[in-house]
């Protein structure tokens, strides 16, 4: 693996950039004190404005509209220098919340440089092969026995119903059986969460560890019991990751970002010394503390 492609040496130029950031904003801040009456108005500044207006109208702006876009801006930039002098943004919930967000940038853009190599991409589906593979799929016939209907007779109606099935010579009509027609009765090629979803989970756990080709039961669903015989069976098998690389990718990177933006954050926690104040005694808060500080 090339050496750029480590993850410290992201994590090492992450820092690197959060420290110039800081240094820029520390001289930002500094002149600002410095001279806190005088506003420039650049050149760059000036034709980010005008392409910001030719964007949005498809046009340039005239020169009557480009001083008012001037102007706007001086009055802008008026107001968020006396706002900041006064504090203003030190306790607005939206403004710190930008804030953040504009922090957690830094490590977002970070993180979308970063191109896995195949190596990388085969190691992250060989640890989540889960995500990554073809479920296994079951087609089946049921016939569904009302608990409610059938009452006492349930268990003898069951048992009854099941041998008539599996008789050598048995060609039974499934539409002419059971006590429902709502339910179907053939399904091809479904998986277990396909199961799941119209019968429930503990009938789809149970489906898929019967065998082939004989009728089996009862088999417990939410709506009662069911005599089931499965037909096909193709198994569950990981996908390469030549089908999956796209997909594999999208994860990887998702996790890539999480893992730098918290080094991230846990790098900039170290540059503070954090107290969590205890509530009064009995108070209720205490869980709610020990939660944060774990």
């Amino acid at each position: 693996m090339k050496w750029y492609r480590e993850p410290l040496v992201h994590f090492l130029f992450l820092g690197t950039a959060l420290f110039g950031l800081s240094q820029w904003l520390d001289n930002r801040a500094g002149n600002a004190a410095a001279a806190p009456s005088e506003i420039v108005v650049s050149q760059g500044r000036i034709r980010s404005l005008a392409e910001t207006f030719k964007r949005l109208w498809n046009r340039p702006p005239t020169q009557a509209e480009l001083e008012g876009l001037l102007r706007d801006y001086i009055r802008e930039e008026v107001m968020y220098r006396e706002a900041l002098a006064l504090g203003l943004d030190r306790d607005d919930t939206i403004v710190r919340r930008r804030l953040q967000q504009k922090i957690e940038f830094l490590a977002d853009d970070l993180a979308a440089a970063v191109e896995p190599t195949e190596q990388e991409l085969s190691e992250f589906l060989a640890q989540h092969p889960e995500s990554f593979r073809v479920d296994a799929r079951l087609t089946f016939s049921q016939v569904f026995l009302n608990p409610e209907r059938r009452g006492t007779l349930l268990e003898t109606d069951t048992a009854s119903l099941l041998n008539e099935l599996n008789a050598p010579s048995a060609a039974p009509d499934l539409a002419t059986l059971g006590d429902s027609r709502m339910l179907d009765m053939h399904l091809e090629e479904v998986s277990q969460g396909d199961v799941a979803r119209q019968f429930g989970a503990e009938f789809a756990a149970e489906l898929f560890t019967l065998p082939l080709g004989r009728w089996q039961g009862p088999v417990k669903s939410g709506y009662g019991v069911h005599l089931v015989r499965v037909e096909g069976r193709i198994p569950g098998r990981p996908l390469p990751l030549a089908e999956v690389r796209d997909a594999v990718a999208r994860d990887w990177t998702a996790a890539k970002r999480h893992e730098i933006k918290e080094t991230h954050y846990q790098t900039l926690l170290r540059r503070y010394s954090v107290s969590i104040e205890k509530p009064p005694s009995g108070d209720s808060g205490t869980a709610v503390m020990a939660e944060v500080k774990r």
